[in-house]
C-alpha cells in the first residue's frame, strides 16, 4: 500500500478487507496496510464509531466480519489497479485470476459488487480458466508506462536508461511522441535527441526514466500507429537492402511496413530499405514474397537467406535411405 495514504484511505481499505475476507484478523489487516496490528484495530474502531457494523469473533477461527445491514463498500481502485485494467484491455493480460496482481484484484472488486446470479459464472471463469500465455508479449512496468505517457502528454523530454536486445545498456535523451501497443508489445515512438532522428524503443526494455525540464512540440498531425510501423524497420543493428522484381505498389502489399521503406527503382522493380536485429527472421519474412528478389546489401541477411535456402533444399531432397513403398 502507498505509505503516504492517510487515515481515511486506510480505514476504507480496512472496510474493504473485512467485506472481501470475512474472518480476517488484525494481523492480516496490518500486513496489507503496512501498519502494526494495534493500528489496524484502531481503524476498525474508527469504522465502528462511524456507525459501520463490524463484528469480531475470538478464537482460532475468529477475526472481523461484516455486521448485519452493512452495505457494500465503495468501489475504490488503487492507481496500479486502474492502470492495470487499462493495460489489460490493450494487450490481453493473463493474470486476471491472481489476487495479488493489480488486474486480478480490480476484477475481484468489480465482481463482488454484482448480484451473485450475474457474477457467479464470470468469477468461475476468472479463477479456473488456464490461459495459454502469449510468449511473445512483454509487459512493461506500469510505473514506467505512466511516466512515459505523462511525458508525451506534457511534451516534456525524458532521459531513458535502456537495454538493447543484445544486452547493451544505453543512456538516451528523447522527445516522447506516443506510447503505442502493437501485437502485444508496448513501444515508445519518439525523436531521439541523442541520435538526431526518429526512433522506436520497446517500453519493457526501459530500465529507468527521468522527466526533464525541456519541452518540445511533436510533429503536426502525427499518426502514431503508421509512423511506428514505418520506424520499426529502421535503427536496428543490421542494415539491409533488397531489390524486388515487382512494382513498389504491389510489393508494399506483401511487405509489412515494419520491414522497412519500399521505394520504386523503375516501373517493374522496387527497393526495400530497412534494418533488423534478427537476420534469420528477416530472411524468413522475405521468403514469403511470391516474386524473385535479391539481397544487395546486408551481409548478415544475405548469409541468413543462403542458410534458409540450403535448409529448404535439404527438406525438398528425396530421402535416398528411405525404403521404397510397396
Amino acid at each position: 500500500m502507498d505509505p503516504e495514504a492517510g487515515p481515511t484511505a486506510r480505514a476504507l481499505i480496512t472496510l474493504e478487507l473485512v467485506q472481501s475476507s470475512p474472518g480476517i484478523t488484525a494481523e492480516r489487516i496490518a500486513e496489507r496496510l503496512g501498519v502494526t496490528p494495534r493500528a489496524a484495530r484502531r481503524y476498525v474502531a474508527t469504522l465502528r464509531e462511524a456507525g459501520i457494523p463490524i463484528t469480531s469473533v475470538s478464537g482460532p477461527a475468529g477475526g472481523y466480519r461484516p455486521g448485519r445491514g452493512l452495505r457494500p463498500a465503495p468501489l475504490v481502485f488503487t492507481p496500479a489497479e486502474t492502470l492495470g485494467l487499462v493495460m489489460a484491455v490493450l494487450d490481453g493480460h493473463h493474470d486476471a485470476g491472481d489476487p495479488s496482481d493489480p488486474v486480478g484484484a480490480a476484477l475481484a472488486k468489480i465482481l463482488r459488487t454484482l448480484p451473485e446470479s450475474v457474477a457467479a459464472q464470470a468469477e468461475a471463469v476468472r479463477l479456473t480458466t488456464a490461459p495459454a500465455p502469449d510468449r511473445g508479449a512483454a509487459r512493461p512496468q506500469p510505473e514506467t508506462t505512466v511516466t512515459l505517457v505523462r511525458a508525451c502528454a506534457d511534451h516534456r523530454r525524458v532521459q531513458l536508461a535502456y537495454r538493447t536486445e543484445s544486452g547493451r545498456d544505453l543512456s538516451l535523451e528523447v522527445e516522447p511522441w506516443a506510447v503505442v501497443v502493437r501485437h502485444s508489445r508496448w513501444y515508445l515512438l519518439c525523436h531521439s535527441v541523442t541520435s538526431g532522428a526518429p526512433r522506436t524503443y520497446r517500453v519493457d526494455r526501459v530500465l529507468g526514466v527521468e522527466e526533464l525540464d525541456t519541452t518540445f512540440e511533436p510533429p503536426a498531425d502525427l499518426d502514431p500507429v503508421s509512423v511506428l510501423e514505418e520506424h520499426l524497420g529502421v535503427g536496428w543493428e543490421f542494415e539491409v537492402e533488397v531489390v524486388v522484381d515487382a512494382p513498389a505498389e504491389r510489393a508494399a502489399r506483401w511487405l509489412p511496413r515494419t520491414m522497412g521503406r519500399v521505394e520504386p527503382v523503375d516501373e517493374q522493380r522496387c527497393r526495400l530499405v530497412g534494418s533488423t536485429s534478427n537476420p534469420g527472421g528477416y530472411a524468413a519474412d522475405l521468403a514469403h514474397l511470391p516474386v524473385p528478389y535479391r539481397v544487395v546489401r546486408g551481409e548478415e541477411v544475405r548469409s541468413a537467406t543462403a542458410a534458409l535456402a540450403e535448409r529448404l533444399l535439404q527438406a525438398a531432397a528425396p530421402d535416398r535411405g528411405a525404403a521404397a513403398p510397396d
